[in-house]
């Protein structure tokens, strides 16, 4: 076998066999070039020396080029004659007022269709030369160290098949050589001959200079970039130290344990928060002015940071970490008898009961709507105590203020009947004998800090 193919055989079966795969469904990410051929072409090789895989592939058509089309059909072309199921998924990549970028919004989509593979696994064929331009960009743009890390080889996705690039350590030299002993084609995207776009500019004017001056450089920022995910690791067993020694009886952080820790452990600490909570990492200057404020505030005061993912409220001496979540309805959502209803993302089951609950009688006495709250409310949970302003039992219920404005409010006409969290007013009670229904609060699972 010739000696490139076979480096690349050998490593990616130690790459695999350390991973256990066998009966596995294993799916690689292929755009139709030259590395994604390889790798494509590598596994379907390896199942004839026993790899025991469910193999698949998935195309992501962008449409930007007018050669989309023609590269879905090559990648078809190509499964067909190596006997792989192929999936061709159509994006529509926004060209206008999406605020990120043609490339940044292209790779978004198309990370979405690889965390929506029905797979174990799905693998992709980013090699070293591609390690070493993804951290001297990041460096470039005064990433940390979880960002220089550069690209890990395994991670996983919410929700989605476990992401692998199993030829991380390979430089692109032997995989063209792969390409060239197998006499493998492939297809060119004309947009990476585009120095207007940074990333190509690195890859085609500056790191062949840097590689002139410093041989093997590749190699060497490749090596820097697992010095610098170590230490991320190492930062994020601090933050769990620190959040442990730091935690509330509600399960936040105590603001005032918070403040005692240093500046830099306090970020530290702050930006594990957001990446759990589902953030994109915080910019230094971001960070800087959350722990000014954060530092100022009283254990009793409130105050929000806002980032374009959501906001780092302080509430009764607590961190609340909360990710931005649709609107909720402004208007009246009528409610005609549906099991369930809409409500910005979450929804309210209304169950039907006997003798529990709100009575249907009662309810259906006028229109029937959810509302949300707009102030002045009030309403009677508990019989034995008289009418109460809603505002009060939502503070003594110890529900944020940011919640507050999202929650639904059920009205029989003019009379509010029900608030979720606060319960069902007693003069709506179901009688022990008569019908009724149950309405429930389901909230989209959503990860908070």
């Amino acid at each position: 076998m010739p000696a490139a193919s076979q480096q690349v055989l050998q490593t990616l079966s130690v790459f695999l066999d350390a991973r256990r795969l066998p009966g596995d469904r294993l799916c690689v990410g292929l755009s139709g070039g030259r590395d994604s051929v390889v790798l494509v072409h590598a596994l379907a090789a390896l199942r004839g020396f026993g790899l025991a895989v469910d193999l698949s592939a998935v195309h992501v058509n962008h449409g930007l080029s007018a050669n989309a089309d023609t590269w879905a059909a090559f990648c078809d072309t190509l499964c067909r004659a190596l006997g792989i199921p192929l999936a061709v998924v159509r994006v529509e990549v926004p060209r206008f007022g999406c605020g990120e970028g043609l490339e940044a919004a292209a790779r978004r989509l198309r990370h979405a269709v690889f965390a929506g593979c029905d797979a174990d696994w799905l693998a992709l064929a980013h090699h070293r030369d591609d390690q070493a331009e993804t951290i001297l960009f990041r460096l470039l743009r005064g990433a940390g160290v979880s960002g220089a890390a550069g690209m890990p080889a395994e991670r996983l996705q919410a929700g989605g098949p476990r992401l692998i690039r199993p030829l991380l350590d390979l430089p692109r030299s032997l995989l063209a050589a792969y390409a060239e002993e197998n006499a493998l084609h492939w297809v060119e995207d004309e947009s990476n001959a585009d120095s207007r776009h940074r990333r190509n500019h690195l890859r085609r004017q500056v790191m062949p200079r840097i590689e002139e001056r410093f041989p093997g450089a590749a190699q060497v920022l490749a090596r820097a970039g697992r010095h610098f995910a170590e230490a991320a690791l190492l930062l994020e067993e601090l933050a769990k130290i620190d959040r442990a020694a730091a935690v509330g009886v509600q399960g936040r952080i105590d603001l005032a344990r918070f403040k005692m820790l240093s500046k830099a452990r306090a970020g530290n600490l702050l930006r594990s928060e957001l990446l759990a909570a589902g953030f994109q990492a915080p910019e230094a200057r971001w960070l800087e002015e959350a722990l000014r404020q954060l530092a100022t505030v009283g254990t009793g005061s409130e105050t929000c940071v806002a980032t374009r993912d959501g906001e780092v409220h302080v509430y009764r001496g607590e961190l609340h970490v909360v990710r931005h979540r649709p609107p909720v309805a402004e208007g009246p959502l009528p409610w005609r008898g549906e099991a369930r209803l809409p409500w910005g993302g979450d929804q309210v089951v209304l169950g039907s009961t006997h003798g529990i609950g709100i009575s249907y009688r009662l309810l259906l006495s006028a229109p029937v709507c959810l509302r949300r709250r707009l102030g002045g409310e009030r309403i009677q949970p508990d019989p034995r105590r008289p009418l109460r302003s809603l505002r009060k039992l939502l503070q003594e219920a110890g529900v944020p203020p940011w919640d507050r404005a999202r929650l639904p409010l059920l009205w029989s006409g003019e009379r509010l009947v029900w608030v979720a969290g606060i319960g069902i007013d007693a003069a709506f009670a179901c009688a022990p004998d008569e019908p009724g229904v149950m309405p429930v609060w389901e909230t989209a699972p959503q990860p908070t800090a």
